[in-house]
This record gives C-alpha cells, sequence and structure tokens, in this order.
C-alpha cells in the first residue's frame, strides 16, 4: 500500500490513492497507520477513492479508526493531491461524507498547488447550550460544519483546559450518541481569532478546518468579530468568510512531506 504524508496547517494525513476499490480500511489498520510509535503516524487516513456524485470521494477516519463526516484540512490535502497528480485543474467538486465541496486550487510560482479554497457549505446552527461538567456550568456555541462542534469562547487560549475540558465535552450526554469536536476561541479583535480543538476521535490537533469555520460563525453570531476573520490555529492560519445565510469559505494550504510503502508484515499485523 503505497502511501502520502501530508498535513494541513500541522493537521497531518496518511493519504492512500485507491481509485479501484483495493484496500479495506478497517478501523485496526487505521489506528496501526496513525500510531506515531509503531506506525506512520497521523490524525487521520484519508483514502481518495471514485465517488458517485463527483469523480472523487474523500473518504476518511480518525485516527481511532472511525468514520468522519468531514475534515476541513484534509480536504485542502485532497485538493493539493489530486492537481498535483494531474487529475484536477483550477476547480473541481469533490465526494464527501458531508456533501459535495467545491475546491479551488492555488498554485505557487513553481506549479504546484500551495493553496486551497473550499466551499464548505451552510452551517447548521443549533444555538447555544449549558452543560454541566463537575459541578461547573460551561456554555458552548453549536452547530454542525457536517460534523458537530461546540465551540468555547476564553480569555486566554494558551491557557484554555483543552486536554481536561474537551474530552468532557466530547463525550458529554449532551453531545451522544455522535459525540462532539470542542473548539476554545479567544476573540484578538474583530479580524482576529486564535482557536485551539479537542477533536472528535483524535485529541488535541494542531489545527482543524472545520472547527475553524464553526468558530469563524459562531463569533460573527455572537457579535464578537466581523468578516472575514483570520484563525490563528496552532498549526497555522486560515481564512475564513461568512455571510448569514450563505456558505462558508475557507482558505488555506496544503503540504506534502514524504512518500512510501506500508509493508506486507505490516499491513498483515495490522488486520
Amino acid at each position: 500500500m503505497e502511501f502520502v504524508k501530508a498535513h494541513g496547517t500541522g493537521n497531518d494525513f496518511v493519504v492512500v490513492e485507491d481509485l479501484t476499490d483495493r484496500y479495506d480500511l478497517t478501523p485496526e489498520l487505521v489506528r496501526a497507520i496513525c500510531d506515531r510509535h509503531f506506525g506512520v503516524g497521523a490524525d487521520g487516513v484519508i483514502r481518495i477513492a471514485t465517488g458517485t456524485e463527483a469523480p472523487f470521494f474523500m473518504d476518511y477516519r480518525n485516527a481511532d479508526g472511525s468514520l468522519a463526516e468531514m475534515c476541513g484540512n484534509g480536504v485542502r490535502v485532497v485538493g493539493k493531491y489530486l492537481g498535483d497528480r494531474g487529475y484536477v485543474a483550477g476547480a473541481f467538486d469533490l465526494e464527501t461524507r458531508a456533501g459535495v465541496k467545491r475546491l479551488e486550487l492555488h498554485a505557487d510560482n513553481r506549479g504546484g498547488i500551495d493553496r486551497v479554497t473550499v466551499d464548505m457549505g451552510p452551517p447548521t446552527l443549533e444555538g447555544e447550550r449549558t452543560v454541566e461538567v463537575d459541578g461547573e456550568s460551561v456554555t458552548a456555541t453549536c452547530l454542525s460544519m457536517g460534523n458537530p462542534h461546540a465551540v468555547v469562547f476564553v480569555d486566554d487560549v494558551d491557557k484554555a483546559p483543552v486536554t481536561t475540558l474537551g474530552p468532557r465535552l466530547e463525550t458529554h450526554p449532551a453531545f451522544l450518541p455522535a459525540k462532539t469536536n470542542v473548539e476554545f476561541a479567544q476573540v484578538v479583535d474583530r479580524a482576529t481569532v486564535r482557536q485551539r480543538t479537542w477533536e472528535r476521535g483524535v485529541g488535541e490537533t494542531l489545527a482543524c478546518g472545520t472547527g475553524a469555520c464553526a468558530v469563524a460563525v459562531a463569533a460573527q453570531v455572537r457579535g464578537l468579530a466581523g468578516r472575514p476573520l483570520a484563525l490563528e490555529l496552532r498549526g497555522g492560519r486560515l481564512d475564513l468568510d461568512w455571510t448569514p445565510g450563505g456558505t462558508v469559505r475557507m482558505t488555506g494550504p496544503a503540504r506534502e512531506v514524504a512518500h512510501g510503502t506500508l509493508t506486507d508484515e505490516f499491513l498483515a499485523s495490522a488486520r
């Protein structure tokens, strides 16, 4: 099984091209691939397959082996992969479990794809929700970008309890059975928001594209920021633009860092 290691603002993936449906990505295999000590190491695995509603389909799995509806950083990585290899050019449609997304490819001065704009579709607003965690009330702005998000605004994102409160909210009874991604957001000014994410099925990641979309929408809905909006994540910057009633457009980088082949021994041990 040949693969490419890639990332979007530090949110990293193992990408497998499978246009002839050769591979069965079992949860056990995905967990083994994503293991940072005994596997390749990644936040998730992306299998690029043939689509039914668009030419290509992004089959995305979280690091724990679970299926995910959408991944905003992953979708940009897929755009770069397909564009750099001549499968697509300019703009194209990509099928995901959250529907068909429109991607626009931007090349650098060497001709390689270095940034991708994605029409992420409209958000589904669910309003504010207050839940009890260890006797304390936590208020989150909840919405879906094809996958669920709970946005918690904080004064200092560096001091936010991402690794403690994040998993408690992810699996809180209020968000079951699907669980939720949790964003901690700090408004810097009307045009800038800092963000950290506890990603469902993964843990804290350096970036979350759908999470950045959720934060941008939540900040505007609550009157805390305007548009367009720069989201500063630990892995880099994403640019978001949303008009109420419309779709969210996200622009950000995509990078490939390595390619290789998974050995037969590894594949056999992961089954």
